[in-house]
């Protein structure tokens, strides 16, 4: 696990002690520190009773406490830890900061950090292949994969430094104040989570804290430069060199695309053209990210390919929790004129738990869509958007349903796409649950480790 000298005699309060959260606890008892941790679960808090002190940190006095480390899922705007802590003058931070603040007695390393509002996940796991590939040392995490705090320190090798790989939240920023990444990147910028900030206005500032933190000579990376994204970009360009601002282009990769099987669709070029500018940036060529492309894999429940039955294809695109991400899966299967008469190819499930009212982007891609199978929550008022624009909206209770119907009513050739445009907690634990599911429906049975409670440490964000 990763220590620090910088937490020696210290002392800190836990809130959430989920693997991040225990995690952090691991880390900061080995180092020395004095920590005093609480979680609603008993078992979870019975594991570190003979430890550490057990109480809840809005309950007790914190004057003295160095920090009040809680889980990116803590909704600080509406938590009553974030007024108490501020009432005695301790900061509020995550795990991240923690490992910020271990950074001068790792091994001599390098920190990626990728936020964004859709494509993050992504963009890292293709930024961590490539570096793997090209043998790098190497570490991915973050808000994906292991809590970085259990990992073991990277150590150098004959390609240098080793690189942490972080996917960043803007929930992880919030608790955020000193990592200076020397490189970071941000994928786009929609509207999300704006129940937990003040409009969208303060969602970008939060990404945008990202590159607040690094120093002047630090590389930045945008994949898009509209809306807000741009603004940052412009703020990027006026404070520091201009080599040290990176436009990702999408386009100069276009013709490459067809060689990454796994990577389709205009949100994946830029996604890749993201990763590719952060690779090279890096130090890795462009005929080792070449060879790597071609065999990445994916990542479950993001485009994912799970079956081809009777010529009809079936793809789990469960992570896209808002229009914005569903968007461009729709954009992946376009007409064809050699399938099916150029007639639509789509057959979509989408519904939820709605995060926005309307289609949003989706609605430039209609067109594709031979059906549409509404379920869950939201799926009334997506059958309601949809009826007359499309050719069939097939209201359905369930998921199980819709995979029905879809399996019944598609030709060779076309495509059952699960992509709901909407969070999966009106019937779902979470997106990964969801994802697993349909590829149950559709006979497929896989040991997936995104799908359990803890896999990203228990308090998953977006």
């Amino acid at each position: 696990m990763i220590t620090s000298a910088a937490f020696t005699d210290k002392r800190y309060a836990v809130l959430g002690l989920a693997r991040s959260g225990a995690a952090t606890v691991e880390a900061l008892l080995a180092s020395g520190a004095r920590v005093t941790a609480w979680d609603s679960d008993a078992d979870a808090r019975g594991r570190f009773a003979s430890r550490c002190e057990l109480a809840d940190p809005v309950e007790i006095d914190l004057t003295g406490f160095d920090g009040v480390v809680v889980s990116p899922g803590v909704p600080l705007n509406t938590h009553p830890i974030a007024r108490h802590a501020e009432k005695h003058s301790v900061p509020v931070i995550g795990d991240i900061e923690l490992f910020a603040l271990a950074r001068p007695d790792l091994p001599p390393h390098k920190v990626v950090g990728v936020t964004g509002t859709n494509g993050k996940s992504t963009c890292v796991a293709i930024v961590h292949h490539i570096l793997h590939m090209a043998a790098f040392s190497t570490l991915l995490g973050g808000n994906i994969g292991e809590p970085v705090l259990a990992a073991e320190p990277l150590e150098p090798n004959d390609k240098g430094a080793g690189i942490y790989v972080l996917e960043l939240s803007s929930f992880q920023i919030d608790l955020t104040r000193s990592l200076a990444c020397e490189v970071a990147a941000l994928t786009n910028i929609t509207p999300d989570h704006l129940d937990r900030y003040d409009g969208f206005e303060d969602y970008a500032f939060a990404k945008g804290r990202l590159f607040t933190m690094q120093g002047v000579g630090q590389v930045a990376v945008f994949g898009s430069r509209e809306g807000a994204a741009g603004a940052l970009y412009e703020a990027a360009q006026q404070r520091r060199p201009e080599a040290c601002v990176i436009a990702a282009q999408p386009d100069t990769l276009a013709e490459l695309q067809s060689e990454w099987p796994n990577l389709q669709g205009p949100h994946n070029l830029q996604n890749v053209a993201v990763a590719v500018a952060i690779a090279e940036g890096l130090g890795v060529t462009q005929a080792q990210w070449r060879h790597a492309l071609q065999r990445f894999a994916g990542l479950p429940h993001r485009m994912e390919i799970v079956c081809e039955t009777d010529g009809v294809t079936f793809v789990n695109d469960s992570k896209a929790t808002n229009a914005a991400s569903s968007a461009p899966a729709l954009a992946a299967f376009p007409r064809n004129a050699a399938i099916n008469d150029g007639a639509p190819r789509v057959h979509w499930i989408v519904g939820g738990q709605a995060k926005e009212d309307g289609l949003a982007e989706c609605a430039a891609h209609l067109d594709e869509i031979a059906a549409a199978y509404t379920v869950g929550e939201a799926g009334p008022r997506f059958a309601e958007l949809l009826e007359g624009r499309i050719a069939e909206v097939e209201p359905c209770e369930t998921i199980s349903e819709a995979v029905n119907r879809a399996r019944t009513a598609a030709r060779s050739g076309e495509v059952v796409l699960l992509s709901p445009a909407c969070a999966s907690y009106d019937q779902f634990d979470n997106y990964a649950r969801r994802g697993e599911h349909f590829r149950k429906l559709v006979g497929v049975v896989s040991d997936c480790d995104d799908c359990s409670p803890g896999a990203y440490g228990g308090d998953r964000a977006a």
